[in-house]
């Protein structure tokens, strides 16, 4: 179920009207939205269902053992037993077929092939979401920073639909306090949710979709047969359609959360402002970009052991969160051109070399940036060779760019580069409009996106992870 949809719009004031409905009995309510996200999730695979109830069931049995364990020892053990579990889960719906296939490349080369029991398993949508919450709420509980929570609201917590496909990846510290609480509705959450979902929806509807079908997948698809500006637009195309298509699930989740009375951390501040690839990654993705420092970077020894122990830590990292993205060796490869730059800016830091101009700076980080982007969308490394072969052949005539794509670049880099306080601005002049006003206005909002988004609405970027 796609949030740009009638199916989802019709879903939703279902579910707002129920829950809110019931919203003296916070138990009540806490349980119409678990059941409500269940068949949000279902709508794709009830399959599934199962294998989301049991994710959670393991995460709370997990933290009642470890709070309730009598030393640091046993504690740890829990911990490391319920982290594996959520690795075993992610790791056999994930990588099981490409270790496999991997394994079976190896003994053909060795003269040892072997038919290897490959099972073309079926990626459930999220599964790198949920575990990463259930992973980070157990180490939250072994480090003594949160309770170990009631079962419904682990499962909410893991299940909740707004975040639930394709994050934020909202830890247990966030959202576990605000259901112990019975939440409230003001007109400046109203305001905002209602701005952030128009917002999202455009850039969704019309920029990212618009960009994908008409530019972007034709050139990756087949690199060679485009000529070198096209390569070049499509490059910087894909940069705009994966910020648009992610802030904007981003930017609508938050929304549909705050009109449940409950918020949901930013998710990207600006990253191709960024100066560096630090920078860049305090930026973009800041859910997972603070999961992997808090509990992967941090717990493989962080700025500790000198500068060449910082500098495999920041490589580990970049590496398992590229991995993390997919089972295919171009993640891997961008994972490794993130971590290599960190790595290469942490040494020039150190050395106490001057650093760019800002400007240059920020123009240089956005180019590596894009030019990880090409490994990152590319099917095949091969196919990303192509691409970059394609952009040197020099061929700079336009076979593909027309007038409105090359817009909507330049749009989406300028939705990208609006000044933080603008959304606060417009969202406190719309809540001192009259309700029905507002929702008018939204209304026609949705109409007109509707009007203008290409046919069909394809799933989000991060769906597929």
């Amino acid at each position: 179920m796609l949030f740009p949809t009638l199916d989802f719009g019709l879903f939703f004031l279902l579910v707002f009207v129920l829950v809110w409905a019931v919203s003296r009995s916070n138990e009540w309510r806490k349980l119409l939205l678990l059941l409500a996200s269940w068949v949000f999730y279902g709508a794709w695979d009830w399959r599934f269902v199962a294998l989301l109830i049991a994710s959670a069931i393991i995460n709370w049995g997990g933290a009642r053992l470890i709070y309730a364990a009598q030393t640091r020892g046993t504690q740890k053990t829990l911990v490391t037993i319920g982290v594996i579990a959520n690795l075993g889960i992610l790791g056999f719906f994930k990588y099981y077929d490409f270790f496999l296939e991997q394994l079976g490349v190896l003994l053909a080369g060795w003269g040892m092939a072997r038919d290897l029991p490959l099972l073309q398993i079926v990626l459930p949508v999220g599964v790198s979401f949920f575990t990463f919450q259930g992973m980070s709420y157990l180490i939250d509980v072994y480090r003594g920073r949160l309770r170990a929570a009631s079962l419904l609201d682990i499962t909410l917590l893991m299940s909740f639909f707004p975040h639930l496909v394709a994050g934020p990846i909202v830890r247990g510290a966030d959202l576990l306090p605000q259901f112990e609480k019975t939440p409230r509705l003001n007109r400046d959450m109203v305001a905002m949710a209602m701005l952030l979902i128009v917002w999202g929806l455009f850039k969704k509807a019309i920029v990212a979709s618009e960009l994908s079908v008409n530019l972007v997948d034709p050139v990756f698809f087949d690199p060679s047969a485009h000529s070198s500006l096209d390569l070049l637009l499509a490059a910087y195309g894909y940069a705009v359609q994966i910020y648009c298509d992610f802030s904007a699930y981003s930017d609508m989740a938050i929304g549909i959360a705050a009109l449940f009375g409950y918020r949901f951390p930013r998710n990207f501040n600006q990253p191709y402002r960024a100066s560096s690839l630090q920078d860049f990654w305090r930026r973009w993705h800041i859910s997972l970009s603070s999961w992997l420092r808090d509990y992967l970077y941090i717990g493989l020894g962080g700025n500790k052991g000198g500068l060449a122990m910082q500098c495999r830590n920041i490589m580990l990292t970049m590496l398992l969160g590229g991995f993390w993205h997919g089972a295919k060796w171009t993640f891997l490869i961008w994972g490794g051109l993130h971590g290599g730059v960190q790595v290469i800016e942490t040494c020039w830091r150190k050395a106490g070399l001057p650093g760019l101009p800002k400007l240059l700076a920020i123009v240089v980080t956005f180019h590596i940036v894009t030019l990880g982007w090409i490994f990152f969308r590319a099917d095949t490394f091969d196919g990303a060779i192509a691409f970059l072969g394609g952009l040197g052949r020099g061929d700079w005539s336009n076979g593909m760019t027309t007038p409105l794509l090359a817009t909507l670049i330049l749009l989406g880099m300028a939705f990208h580069f609006t000044p933080p306080g603008l959304a606060q601005s417009i969202a406190l002049r719309l809540r001192r409009l009259p309700a029905p006003l507002l929702g008018l206005l939204v209304a026609v909002a949705i109409i007109l996106v509707d009007a203008m988004r290409y046919e069909g609405v394809a799933p989000f970027i991060y769906y597929q992870f």
